[in-house]
């Protein structure tokens, strides 16, 4: 079961010759879930070969142009292709005005319900689970209200480990109630404690998107321990006064979200156009977390299943 992101977007709001605003895609268990959609988003859903009739949800951290005008177009086109199931948008409010206005003037035939799910961006709460996978809201400090997404993995199905089940001639029922999650009752009147008998496969996965934001003590706790965090890295250190002042981050406070929060490994996105080298950029954030790389337009990061 595969878990990985793959960049779409990594620019601010003013798009460059070789880079777009920000949008990403999860892919889990081959099921597509699309985090913001900046200007140009389907056509990079495209070019990197992503069926968008598989989404199965729309994430959009906050209304600012350069993480939504790609959407209204997006929701266009999948009416094109035969697309008949509801389309699941998360977002702040008004979304929903937002939404029914585009569907009055642009799309009013459109052959599918396009679903908008209220986002309070002043709350951590359960947006989205199916068997295997959770997201959850992060709220984010930018000049509007903002939301980051953390993707979780649901804990792996239990294993029974063969050498107990042979030791204690473990029958298909004991098996299954182990799988359960109960301890065993042996006909000699022994509890095997279900700890002793099972273990996960691996643990459970995660990814955390926090863009647009300010540095946030609240979001890297709500984010610890996972795997992969992408944190916005608008601006170099030296710059740190116009960042506060425009609700976004620089490198050193990116890498100190990251440590704060324990976190695998590091990407950083969401670049103003005015470094034309992201060497910087990734050079400062490396300084204080090692494991940090750039969120390169069209690169997949995939997270690994570990014990």
């Amino acid at each position: 079961m595969g878990f990985s992101v793959t960049i779409l977007g990594n620019a601010s709001a003013k798009p460059t010759a070789d880079s777009h605003p920000s949008s990403q895609v999860v892919d889990f268990d081959e099921q597509y879930y699309l985090i913001d959609a900046g200007e140009g988003a389907q056509q990079q859903l495209a070019r990197y070969g992503v069926n968008p009739l598989r989404l199965r949800g729309v994430f959009i951290s906050h209304l600012h142009g350069d993480h939504v005008y790609g959407l209204f177009p997006l929701i266009a086109t999948l009416g094109l292709y035969g697309k008949r199931t509801p389309l699941d948008v998360y977002a702040p409010a008004p979304m929903g005005e937002i939404l029914e206005c585009h569907a009055r003037y642009f799309a009013p035939d459109l052959p599918y319900e396009v679903v908008w799910h209220r986002v309070d961006t002043t709350r951590h709460e359960l947006l989205f689970e199916n068997r295997r996978l959770e997201v959850w809201s992060i709220p984010l400090r930018h000049r509007v209200p903002a939301s980051g997404y953390l993707f979780r993995e649901k804990p792996p199905e239990l294993n029974v480990d063969k050498f107990k089940i042979a030791k204690y001639g473990l029958g298909i029922t004991d098996i299954v109630a182990a799988k359960r999650g109960e301890d065993i009752l042996l006909p000699s009147g022994q509890t095997i404690p279900n700890a002793e008998l099972t273990y996960r496969p691996h643990r459970p996965r995660s990814y955390v998107y926090l863009s647009d934001t300010n540095y946030s003590a609240r979001a890297a706790k709500l984010a610890h321990g996972v795997d992969l965090m992408y944190h916005e890295t608008t601006y170099a250190a030296a710059q740190r006064r116009e960042a506060h002042d425009r609700g976004h981050s620089t490198t050193v406070e990116a890498a100190r979200a990251a440590l704060a929060a324990e976190a695998g490994r590091l990407i950083i996105g969401h670049f103003s156009s005015r470094y034309k080298d992201r060497m910087q950029l990734l050079e400062e954030c490396r300084e204080l977390f090692p494991r940090t790389g750039i969120a390169a337009e069209g690169e997949t990061f995939q997270i690994e299943k570990t014990k």
